[in-house]
C-alpha cells in the first residue's frame, strides 16, 4: 500500500483532536477501517461539513461527494441482494435494502471507524460543534456517503464494493436473519423517524360477517392519510398500509432529490 500522505489540516484541528484524546490522524485510522487510502485533498473535502466551509470562506463541501456516494451505496447493495436472495420478490428486495440504506445504519457504520470513530475527525462549523454535530445521525450518515463517493472516485468500483462489504454485509446479514428487512411497519417507522415525521398511525376498519372478515388499513404520516389496503387480518391491512406509505415517501424523496438537481 503506497504510503500515506498527511492532510495539510486547518489550524486549530490537530489541537481539537487532542482535546478529544484521539492521537492518530484520520489519514490512518480511516485507511486502516477501509483497507484502502485516499487522497489528502479527497478525504479532506469528504470530511468537510458545510457548515464548516460557510464559516471559512465558501470552501468545497462534502455534499456532491456524498451524492456521489449514495448511489455507489444503492448499486452495491442492490446488485447483492439481487445476487443472494433470489427467492425474495421486488418489495421484500426494497424492504431488505431500506434496512441498510439508512441515516441510523451508516451512523452506525460510521461510530464504528477505528476505535473512537468518524466523529472526532469531522470538519465542523462552531454552531454544529456546539450542538453535538459529532455524534448527529444525520451528519455521520452523510460523511459515511462522502467517504464511499471519495473512494470510488479515487479506486472505482470493484474497491468501493470491496469497502461496502466489508462495513455492511454484517448489517444486511443481521437484518435478514432476524426479518427485520422485511417488515414494512418497521421501515416506516425507521424512515419517519430518519425525516422527523412522527410516529406513523394506523387506522383500521373491519368489513364483512366473522366467518370471513376482511380488514381496510391507513396510516397517517405527518396529517397525510396513505393506504387504504385491505387483507384478511388486521396485522396484513396494516403491513400493506405501511408498504404504500413506505413507497410513496421513498417516492416524493426522490422527485425532491431531482427537482433539487435540476435547479442547482
Amino acid at each position: 500500500m503506497p504510503g500515506l500522505r498527511h492532510l495539510p489540516w486547518p489550524a486549530g484541528h490537530r489541537a481539537e483532536l487532542g482535546r478529544l484524546s484521539v492521537s492518530r490522524p484520520p489519514e490512518a485510522v480511516l485507511t486502516a477501517a477501509f483497507g484502502v487510502s485516499i487522497d489528502s485533498s479527497l478525504l479532506q473535502r469528504a470530511l468537510t461539513h458545510r457548515s464548516y466551509a460557510y464559516e471559512h470562506g465558501g470552501l468545497p463541501t462534502n455534499e456532491r461527494l456524498e451524492f456521489l456516494g449514495d448511489a455507489v451505496l444503492g448499486l452495491v447493495i442492490t446488485t447483492a441482494l439481487y445476487q443472494n436472495h433470489p427467492e425474495l420478490a421486488e418489495g421484500q428486495l426494497a424492504k431488505l435494502r431500506a434496512s441498510v440504506v439508512n441515516m441510523r445504519a451508516l451512523a452506525e457504520v460510521a461510530r464504528g471507524l477505528g476505535p473512537a470513530g468518524l466523529g472526532p475527525y469531522l470538519l465542523l462549523g462552531k454552531g454544529e460543534e456546539a450542538t453535538g454535530g459529532r455524534d448527529k445521525a444525520s451528519i455521520l450518515a452523510d460523511t459515511m456517503e462522502a467517504l464511499l463517493g471519495a473512494i470510488y472516485l479515487e479506486h472505482g468500483m470493484d474497491s468501493a464494493a470491496q469497502v461496502i462489504h466489508k462495513l455492511f454485509d454484517p448489517l444486511l446479514a443481521a437484518s435478514a436473519a432476524r426479518g427485520a428487512g422485511l417488515d414494512w411497519k418497521t421501515s416506516l417507522q425507521e424512515l419517519t423517524a430518519e425525516r422527523s415525521l412522527g410516529v406513523p398511525e394506523y387506522r383500521v376498519e373491519e368489513h364483512g360477517p366473522d366467518h370471513a372478515k376482511t380488514f381496510t388499513s391507513w396510516v397517517i404520516v405527518a396529517g397525510t392519510r396513505y393506504g387504504g389496503a385491505t387483507g384478511a387480518s388486521k396485522k396484513e391491512a396494516e403491513q400493506r398500509a405501511a408498504e404504500a406509505a413506505w413507497r410513496k415517501l421513498s417516492a416524493h424523496a426522490e422527485q425532491a432529490s431531482e427537482l433539487s438537481a435540476r435547479h442547482a
